[in-house]
């Protein structure tokens, strides 16, 4: 089945030539950024939306797996809207102080671990995980953490400074998705 995703060739065909580096076969930041904002805006009810965008960010970097979860401080829980990638995540649903997520949480901050079997915070989604990164969407005001976006690799350190600064631009840009769920 042919991708819907207008990168996904030239990923394909780099991956083929040889390209060695995880980051050449990726698709650029600007089309990235350019898709995300016509997501955001379509008009789509919220869940086929998200289903998008967390295909969109899986094939931009060559990511095995991203997930999109909202935040529910009342109910103390965050839980998944979608997944892309090989299977759901164990924990659909957890409580927000569990985890790599609950520390992104309460620090407001990007979380970004290169070896998860090293960081005891790490709820084990798939046994062959080795690096994940946890970055915060928040409100409209920024004060509240209202969601989050979970990528997953199988290789080390898979989430270098520019990776960690595109998905965290990309959180900015999915704002409004979760403004319209809250």
């Amino acid at each position: 089945m042919a991708s819907p995703w207008p990168w996904s060739s030239r990923t394909r065909e780099a991956t083929e030539r040889g390209q060695s580096s995880y980051r050449e076969a990726t698709m650029d930041r600007t089309t990235l950024r350019k898709e995300l904002k016509r997501i955001v805006s379509g008009g789509e009810p919220r869940r086929a939306a998200l289903e998008k965008v967390a295909a969109l960010i899986k094939e931009s970097g060559n990511h095995r797996w991203v997930g999109l979860y909202d935040v529910d401080p009342t109910a103390g829980l965050v839980s998944n809207i979608v997944w892309s990638g090989p299977g759901a995540p164990e924990f659909r649903t957890f409580p927000i102080t569990k985890g790599l997520t609950g520390s992104a949480i309460s620090t407001r901050k990007t979380v970004n671990v290169g070896n998860v079997r090293s960081d005891p915070r790490y709820l084990t989604a798939f046994g062959t995980t080795k690096s994940e990164i946890i970055v915060p969407i928040f409100d409209s005001t920024r004060e509240n953490v209202v969601g989050t976006i979970d990528v997953e690799s199988e290789q080390p350190n898979a989430f270098d400074p520019q990776t960690e600064g595109l998905l965290e631009e990309c959180a900015e840009l999915l704002t409004p998705l979760w403004r319209a769920s809250h």
